[in-house]
């Protein structure tokens, strides 16, 4: 696969938001609250998925930033295009449940 294509961006922008879910949950949760409670939390509260998804967007920024800097565009792109699907995702998310 190419280094600098629309289809490993988008890739990559669907991996780094989960290790930044999981960098949050550790930061935040473990080791007092189980996998299960912390989903269960998810859930439940707005306050959680809204710090969440703040977590999980960050990590596709800081890849964004990078692949914007070393002028890999198509794969700048993909990652763009997932952060806007994560982003929306997390506010009908929070709005409707």
């Amino acid at each position: 696969m190419k280094r600098n294509s629309l289809l490993f961006g988008f890739i990559i922008g669907l991996i780094a938001p989960v290790f930044g879910m999981l960098a949050y949950y550790f930061w935040k949760f473990y080791p007092t609250y189980s996998i299960a409670d912390f989903i269960h939390a998810l859930l439940s509260q707005k306050a959680v998925l809204s710090a969440l998804s703040t977590f999980a967007l960050f990590a596709n920024v800081v890849l964004l930033t990078i692949y914007l800097n070393t002028r890999r565009d198509e794969t700048a792109k993909g990652i763009f295009a997932v952060s806007c699907i994560y982003a929306i995702a997390a506010i009908v998310i929070k709005l409707f449940i």
